[in-house]
């Protein structure tokens, strides 16, 4: 190894875990998945998929799409954990005055689209889709960030501050969605297992010396006890990352929820979630008995995700400053947030999983996977085009109605 080799390897973590980054290559997997399931080489894709490997003593025999799902995502889910435990203890939801309108906020971009998916699923009469209720709840931090930073140069810096909250929040409250709703049955005693692997981990973590070679085996235990427990593997994830400390240990110059975060996140970004969404985004949009756009779960999937989260984000938020005490932040307008609510129906990584756990492989399966691939596109391009739109415009002394002069300047796109 050469000398430079640290510092190409830095450089190489620095890119791919920017946000417009990460949005690229979770882009090009999920389009080299949607090519290949859509071609003559779907026949390959199918098997690669479906591919086992693993201890099949320990139950550990999955395909590699299950791998992806339950394994991967888990790496994702830490990140997240990491980054909850982080703004719940010293970020931007520890206030809560200033958290008050992201998190309810949050709360309505969920309500309001599980609300439009199954009212749509059931004025059209198809109760068999209505197991995906939860499927346009979820926001895609990686993407929605990555279209920020692409189009909302020029806008306040306190908007990704906002959209982070939300996105947060909203992906803690799919993560209880899931633990409630999606679990069919669960055995007690891989679970305390699980819970036990957890609580070493905690006490590792917290060690004035944390070993790698410690804690990635018992993360590892803390995972397939999970799973054998019948509880959705990732949620290992954020258990796990809820343990590291937020506080700073030991003399340390950075609590270790941000030295964690910077040390794992580029293998979520650049590895994990592409690889994930090469094998959960590769649905199959013709060869069946009926069009999958033509399906109600489709439309559900796609309206709840597109109009779902924009009503929700936008009219609750317009309700609690109208109504409450309670304001946007400092420089934020009620008019940046049409963006913001459109860039939150960017559902992706989350809302495949979703699919994944509501259907079997089958025309609700797919019709919903196509339903979030095209309701993601559309309101990305929405909300970029949104950002532009807002970005040239004036903007007042006081965006945020709460008669104090706004403070912060910073912009997106500005020299940190």
């Amino acid at each position: 190894m050469t000398a430079e080799s640290p510092s190409v390897l830095r450089r190489l973590s620095r890119f791919v875990t920017r946000e417009s980054t990460g949005g690229v290559l979770l882009l090009v997997a999920a389009a080299l998945a949607l090519l290949l399931a859509n071609s003559p080489l779907r026949d390959f894709y199918v098997a690669l998929s479906g591919f086992r490997l693993g201890p099949e003593v320990l139950g550990l025999h999955l395909p590699l799409s299950a791998w992806a799902a339950d394994g991967l995502l888990a790496v994702f889910f830490f990140v997240v954990g990491v980054e909850l435990k982080h703004e719940l203890f010293v970020g931007s939801l520890r206030q809560p005055k200033e958290a008050a309108v992201p998190v309810l906020a949050a709360v309505g971009g969920m309500v309001v689209p599980a609300l439009l998916f199954v009212g749509l699923l059931v004025i059209a009469g198809d109760p068999g889709g209505l197991a995906g209720w939860a499927i346009p709840t979820a926001t895609d931090i990686a993407f929605a960030l990555a279209v920020l930073a692409l189009f909302g140069r020029g806008l306040p810096r306190a908007l990704r501050t906002f959209l982070l909250t939300l996105a947060v929040v909203d992906d803690l409250l799919a993560i209880i969605v899931i633990a409630a709703f999606y679990t069919a049955s669960i055995h007690p005693l891989s679970l305390f297992a699980s819970i036990a692997a957890v609580a070493v981990f905690g006490l590792l973590a917290r060690a004035r010396r944390p070993r790698w070679w410690l804690l990635i085996p018992v993360a590892m235990v803390a995972w397939a006890f999970l799973h054998a427990a019948g509880i959705h593997a990732t949620i290992a994830g954020v258990a796990l990352g809820f343990t590291v400390p937020a506080h700073v240990l030991h003399g340390e110059a950075d609590p270790r929820t941000r030295l964690w975060d910077g040390a794992v996140r580029p293998f979520s970004a650049g590895f994990a979630l592409p690889v994930f969404a090469f094998f959960a985004a590769g649905v199959t949009l013709t060869g069946g008995p009926e069009p999958v756009v033509g399906q109600p779960v489709f439309v559900a999937a796609l309206v709840g995700l597109v109009a779902g989260k924009l009503i929700g984000v936008l009219g609750t938020t317009a309700l609690v400053t109208r109504f409450t005490p309670f304001r946007l932040p400092d420089a934020i307008g009620l008019r940046d947030l049409l963006p913001i609510g459109l860039l939150c129906g960017i559902g992706f990584t989350v809302s495949l999983l979703i699919t994944e756990l509501s259907f079997e492989d089958g025309p609700h399966f797919r019709a919903a996977k196509a339903g979030i691939l095209a309701g993601s596109l559309i309101a990305a391009l929405l909300g970029a085009a949104l950002l532009r739109w807002d970005a040239r415009r004036a903007r007042g002394a006081d965006m945020n109605r709460d008669d104090i002069p706004d403070r912060d300047t910073g912009r997106i796109g500005d020299a940190e």
